[in-house]
């Protein structure tokens, strides 16, 4: 389907700390939860690469990622948020019309 490099989903959701640990990960992606590129994901070894757009609930909140580069280990927070670019922030406030206060 695409080219260039890949990551497996599960491995880039633990990688850059979306998601506890590997197995949780695994578990997320084959619950069907999870959209990429806006295609449900059943299996945890779907490829993921530069630029696609992951979709996964995190709580109550439904976040949309951009895949931004694909990390080489589970480093530190700092490190992980830089291999992804939040398209829906979690915590945004909806923006009010004018008029309103």
């Amino acid at each position: 389907m695409g080219h260039g490099p890949s990551l497996r989903l599960d491995k880039y959701l633990w990688f850059v700390r979306l998601a506890p640990n590997r197995s949780s990960a695994q578990a997320l992606a084959e619950r069907g939860i999870i959209r990429l590129n806006g295609r449900r994901v059943e299996r945890s070894h779907t490829p993921v690469r530069i630029g696609d757009l992951i979709t996964l609930p995190q709580g109550n909140v439904i976040r949309v990622i951009r895949v931004e580069k694909l990390p080489d280990r589970r480093g530190p927070a700092s490190e992980a948020q830089l291999c992804y670019s939040a398209i829906t922030p979690g915590s945004a406030p909806a923006p009010q019309a004018e008029g309103e206060s």
